[in-house]
């Protein structure tokens, strides 16, 4: 017997967010779509915060091996959108390294726009098999914050990069914008690919386990900035990595009286940075930036997670670009 109503278009996984500028100035949700196994959600905000909050969420607190999510972003002109999770995203364990799970995002974000994605990080358990694809299409004056963190999985449970294989890749290309016609020019330029590939089965040749490659850190991450929104976040963290300690740069005929007295002396920005120095040698936190394409990439890993969490937290609210362009809720996954 022939259905009487039309055949479903939806695939499982596929989710679907157009965010535009509002008459009044702020932003929102044109399109808000998504099907099992991706779970989306947009709660009320104060009208005061110019950016659209979506939780990018799953089932059950985690994908199962096996499943695929496919998200596709549509940040308009001039438009706000942030991007958080509720909590770390779990990849439970495949019963087959042949089963992968799988998580693609595409995003284009048009002249003016804005995309904040600052989730919480991916807790891949043990056995499991996960690969991750994020492309970002930027028009030349848009901007995003990507940040992109996996952890070593379960301590609880005795894991230490445990998992059988976990694969990141993110693109950032910049696009000519629009033209009146509704054209574009096809000429695209990759800025940035940055891929990180751990896999059991391809570790060191003198390691035998992967964990024993990682030498202790517990959790490693990517943070990439583009665009004038994000410009003075980006000088901000270039400027602290440069104001590092080197090596032969200490002056170890410094005593304790001379340091207390430099630093009652010292402006707020050099008391949290002499603070966070100290932060970062206890919890052996290790992190750099560079400056590649007009995008700036900064590398961390640390330990342990929490300690990676307020490192990171602590840089992006020290700064404040994230809380005033995207409002506080923003920040919520890295405090």
């Amino acid at each position: 017997m022939n259905s009487p109503f039309p055949k479903s278009t939806s695939v499982p996984g596929q989710g679907h967010l157009v965010a535009k500028l509002l008459p009044e100035g702020i932003s929102g949700l044109e399109t808000f779509t998504y099907q099992y196994p991706l779970k989306l959600i947009s709660p009320s905000r104060p009208s005061e915060d110019e950016s659209v909050l979506v939780f990018l969420l799953s089932y059950g607190g985690g994908l199962v091996a096996g499943d695929k999510v496919n998200l596709k972003v549509d940040v308009r002109a001039k438009a706000k959108l942030t991007i958080v999770t509720q909590g770390h995203t779990k990849v439970f364990t495949s019963t087959s390294p042949d089963i992968v799970t799988r998580q693609d995002m595409h995003a284009h974000i048009a002249s003016e726009g804005a995309l904040c994605l600052l989730p919480d990080p991916v807790q891949p358990f043990a056995g499991s098999v996960y690969e991750q694809t994020q492309i970002f299409r930027l028009e030349e004056d848009a901007s995003i914050c990507l940040l992109d963190w996996v952890t070593r999985g379960r301590t609880a449970r005795g894991e230490n990069w445990s998992f059988v294989r976990w694969v990141g890749r993110n693109e950032i290309w910049t696009i000519p914008a629009a033209q009146e016609d509704g054209k574009t020019d096809s000429r695209e330029r990759l800025l940035v690919r940055d891929a990180v590939i751990l896999d059991s089965n391809r570790s060191h040749p003198e390691l035998a386990k992967l964990r024993d490659s990682m030498h202790g850190v517990g959790i490693v991450g990517t943070l990439l900035l583009r665009g004038p929104l994000m410009k003075s976040l980006g000088d901000f963290f270039l400027a602290e990595f440069a104001a590092l300690p080197r090596l032969g740069a200490r002056d170890f005929r410094s005593d304790a009286a001379k340091q207390a007295a430099a630093l009652a002396q010292a402006t707020p920005r050099e008391k949290w940075r002499a603070e966070r120095l100290v932060m970062e040698n206890n919890s052996k936190l290790l992190w750099s930036a560079a400056n590649v394409r007009g995008c700036v990439v900064v590398k961390f890993g640390a330990p342990e997670v929490e300690d990676g969490r307020l490192w990171i937290g602590s840089m992006l609210q020290e700064e404040g670009s994230i809380s005033h362009h995207f409002g506080d809720h923003a920040l919520m996954c890295v405090r």
